[in-house]
């Protein structure tokens, strides 16, 4: 041994080299090891873990019930693990019952209480897992907790937090999503956080309503989207405001909301929410004047079978086809606009509905002077077949590329 060392001291540079192609062998068998040893380790706890989880699976029902003692599975890590992720797993596909039934274990079994502590005591990852296990379990005692995690430093644990918040559907939770909003501002992506506050506020919208008039414009426009999500037809009026509001999605909101609400009052705001600059915002107004089906409503829709974008049009058309009283006045006039892309939308809701058939029947049968009701049923009957060879290439068209 001593005479190989002697003579890889004389070879110099060489002996350099070859200490370290040595030390990069010993380096690479030492990770191989340890990779070998882990997957060992982690074949064994996982085959360990499917063992012990089909036996709880067998005992489930004395678990739950108590008949087992919490203290025989509790101080044991594994078994604990085990029945949390089931449990949090159940609530998924549980109905009320079981819900209830589910939550009233985590409680007597002080998996609840564990979780808040882990919360709100931990750092880094480990109270992050703790938040968003907190908020699948949808209990009200977790929502403090939950609204501490909104105030970390860290925006992961601030993200889990506002999942976890977003998981209970709680008005409570909405409440302390939009305190904290109102404190420290958008210092989330704005998504998640539009996900949670709609699952939150589903039940209590106008919650978003005091938030909204002293909000910056960044705000505006996150609490404007979950408005208009849920939004009900109890918030009709509430909304009028807003139909002037700068923001676009607020516009389309109260054009949406006012669709419920009585047509005196909403009928000039939606008018004008129809002649709007943002294409979303007019499609919000025409869906709503056509729901109220009031003849005040038949200028701005004959504007809007005009739009230049497609859905506006098209959604014009099906609200002016539901005036089925006035069925030729209106044929008229969308054939006096000389717009073929009106035409073409108003058939097509026409054909949709199953009233172009009734129309050539009133045609044929109506007081209108014989030239104007020939020319009439002349393009009603040319148009509609124009209209159907269309759809029916657009329809080939898109099966071609799909191919």
């Amino acid at each position: 041994m001593l005479f190989a060392f002697e003579a890889l001291r004389k070879t110099g540079t060489a002996a350099l080299v070859l200490k370290g192609i040595i030390l990069a062998i010993l380096t690479d068998l030492l990770l191989l090891s340890f990779i070998f040893l882990r997957r060992t380790y982690r074949k064994r706890y996982f085959a360990k873990r499917d063992a012990r989880t089909f036996e709880i699976r067998g005992q489930w029902n004395a678990i739950i019930s108590a008949d087992i003692p919490y203290d025989a599975w509790r101080r044991n890590a594994l078994d604990r693990r085990i029945i949390e992720t089931i449990v949090l797993d159940s609530f998924e596909a549980a109905g009320r019952e079981e819900s209830a039934r589910l939550l009233h274990f985590l409680r007597a079994s002080g998996l609840i209480e564990k979780r808040i502590f882990e919360a709100r005591h931990h750092r880094g990852w480990r109270r992050g897992r703790a938040l968003v296990a907190l908020g699948r379990t949808r209990a009200p005692e977790g929502i403090p907790a939950l609204s501490e995690g909104l105030r970390d430093k860290s925006l992961e644990t601030r993200l889990a937090a506002l999942r976890g918040l977003g998981r209970t559907a709680a008005p409570e939770a909405a409440e302390e999503i939009l305190h904290w909003l109102s404190e420290a501002g958008l210092t989330v992506p704005a998504l998640p956080l539009q996900s949670a506050l709609i699952q939150c506020c589903a039940e209590r919208p106008r919650l978003l309503l005091p938030y909204l008039e002293h909000a910056e414009t960044a705000m505006r426009e996150v609490l404007g989207r979950v408005l208009g999500e849920v939004a009900t037809a109890g918030l009709g009026i509430d909304l009028l405001p807003f139909a002037d509001d700068d923001i676009p999605e607020l516009r389309a909101t109260a054009a949406r909301a006012l669709a419920q609400a009585e047509p005196t009052q909403a009928m000039e705001a939606l008018i004008q929410l129809a002649g709007d600059s943002v294409w979303f915002v007019r499609l919000r107004a025409i869906v709503s004047l056509g729901k109220m089906k009031d003849t005040r409503a038949l200028s701005a829709l004959l504007l809007g079978v005009r739009d230049s974008n497609r859905l506006v049009r098209l959604r014009a058309a099906e609200s002016l086809v539901t005036f089925t009283e006035d069925k030729i006045k209106i044929f008229e006039q969308v054939v006096e606009t000389k717009d073929r892309y009106a035409l073409h939308a108003y058939l097509t809701a026409l054909d949709n509905a199953g009233l172009q058939g009734q129309l050539e029947q009133e045609l044929i049968t109506s007081a209108t002077g014989r030239p104007e009701r020939t020319r009439l049923l002349e393009l009603l009957r040319t148009s509609s077949l124009l209209s159907r060879q269309v759809d029916k290439a657009k329809t080939a068209a898109a099966a071609g590329s799909q191919r």
